[in-house]
């Protein structure tokens, strides 16, 4: 190739890469139009714990419910008192039957910190660029929870009575749990807001390949532990001028090297397994190391697992427990020894391990007892989780045959941590099912300029109308 070539056709290709997103991508509906500035509203809404406001998200999404005509006493901006900025909307729409346990639909409306001199674009101003939605927040999470907002305001517009309750929570914290978290609150003192039979939340996704393809529908059922744990070790420190090989940053440097080399051992699950084997026919070059996580054992899955784990690191996080560094601070001054040096370990704990137990393992992996390793906060609850069972499924499956043709409904476990992990505790069984189709990369979600393919939002949101409109009746 020339250099000419070389040069273009990266620019070339960025060109054709965008013009097919576009054409991807057709002119909004009237309605689609609408639900857009009521995204906009609440992606421009910023609600990070840093400098947002929660509430003022929460005010916002209930005056657009009471526009709409719902009843005052329907619809709830709930404040605990001492976090006045962390405000959660909790509405209804009342069904014919009282015997009948409402459904609850369920988002977080907390997104996590982005600068601005970071982004490409202004992280809380929602841009639409080549076939995309770019913002923080665009997919996690205000994307189902301006859905769940729309969603009953078009019920509402079409005088629909659903037979039972339907419920929304919009809550925040589930970003920073360990600081304050809007459902654990809820559920300690206004349960009645989160009382449902089952929740549909956040946590699973769509799979697109890398042309943009769906390959797979996930529902997510169960999911993993989430645990911080905080590594410190101290030194006497001294006179930078004189250093000494005792140094508390090259030793917690040492022994974080040591953890990024370690892997946990591959434990596949039932769900895996399944979902594993669901997937294998969609994903022709990894189906038959897919088909070995349920049906092999011993090396020839421990390969398996290998080369799974490589091609994506999505693969890697439910077929094992996960700990990575998140956070370094070290050292007082620039010209003395560091008499301190601390990080922070963010861990995804598979079911049927303990925090306790992997705080252990991080001991024997870091290898040197002068790192002290500690939980910070508490630890969050834990339950089994709650059953696919053919009245979940089947309406799932119907409107995403007529929707998708051809495209496979699997079972999931989350790798990370949902709000899902306190209702599920709660007794709600909860499932993760959004309609909302990701790129492989997981499109900057807690990342840089995060993003939504336009049609993957349009359609998400026609997809879980119809599945709450079937639910509910």
């Amino acid at each position: 190739m020339s250099i000419v070539s070389r040069v273009v056709a990266p620019f070339l290709a960025a060109a054709l890469t965008a013009t097919a997103a576009m054409a991807q991508t057709p002119s909004p509906r009237p309605d689609q139009t609408e639900f857009r500035e009521l995204y906009r509203e609440l992606i421009e809404t910023n609600t990070t714990l840093s400098e947002g406001n929660c509430t003022l998200a929460s005010e916002r999404m209930a005056a657009r419910l009471l526009a709409a005509g719902f009843p005052q006493e329907d619809v709830q901006v709930l404040v605990f008192n001492e976090r006045p900025k962390d405000g959660n909307l909790a509405a209804v729409l009342r069904g014919s039957d009282p015997s009948a346990r409402p459904i609850l639909l369920l988002a977080h409306i907390d997104v996590v910190e982005a600068r601005r001199e970071d982004w490409e674009r202004d992280p809380f101003t929602l841009v639409e660029e080549n076939g995309y939605f770019h913002a923080r927040g665009a997919h996690d999470d205000k994307a189902q929870a301006a859905i769940w907002v729309d969603t009953l305001i078009r019920l509402k517009q079409q005088g629909f009575t659903p037979r039972r309750d339907i419920k929304i929570a919009l809550t925040c914290g589930e970003e920073t749990s360990d600081t304050w978290n809007g459902v654990s609150w809820l559920l300690e003192t206004h349960p009645d807001a989160l009382d449902a039979a089952f929740a549909l939340n956040e946590g699973a996704r769509g799979r697109l390949d890398a042309e943009g393809q769906r390959i797979a529908l996930e529902i997510q059922a169960g999911e993993k532990i989430y645990q911080d744990y905080r590594l410190e070790i101290t030194n006497p420190g001294g006179h930078s001028s004189r250093p000494v090989r005792d140094n508390a940053i090259y030793r917690l440097s040492n022994a974080l090297s040591r953890l990024g080399a370690h892997a946990f051992p591959t434990e596949p699950n039932e769900t895996v397994k399944a979902y594993f084997g669901a997937m294998a026919a969609a994903t022709p070059n990894h189906a038959a190391d897919m088909r070995a996580i349920g049906a092999a054992s011993g090396e020839t899955m421990m390969q398996a697992a290998t080369r799974l784990s490589a091609a994506d690191p999505a693969w890697n996080a439910i077929l094992r427990t996960t700990c990575v560094a998140t956070m370094v601070d070290a050292g007082h001054a620039p010209n003395a020894l560091p008499q301190r040096a601390t990080a922070n370990v963010n861990c995804r704990i598979l079911p049927g391990h303990e925090p306790q137990e992997v705080r252990a393992d991080l001991e024997r992996v870091l290898a040197d007892p002068g790192i002290a390793v500690t939980i910070p906060g508490n630890i969050d609850p834990t339950s089994p989780p709650p059953p696919l069972s053919d009245e979940i499924v089947g309406p799932i499956r119907e409107i995403a045959g007529r929707m998708w043709p051809g495209v496979p409904v699997v079972p999931s476990m989350s790798p990370g941590a949902t709000d899902g992990r306190f209702t599920n505790a709660a007794g709600i069984p909860t499932y993760g099912v959004t309609g909302l189709f990701a790129d492989p990369d997981g499109g900057g979600v807690h990342g840089l300029n995060e993003r939504i393919r336009v049609r993957s939002l349009y359609e998400g949101r026609d997809f879980l109308f119809d599945l709450v409109k079937a639910y509910a009746d």
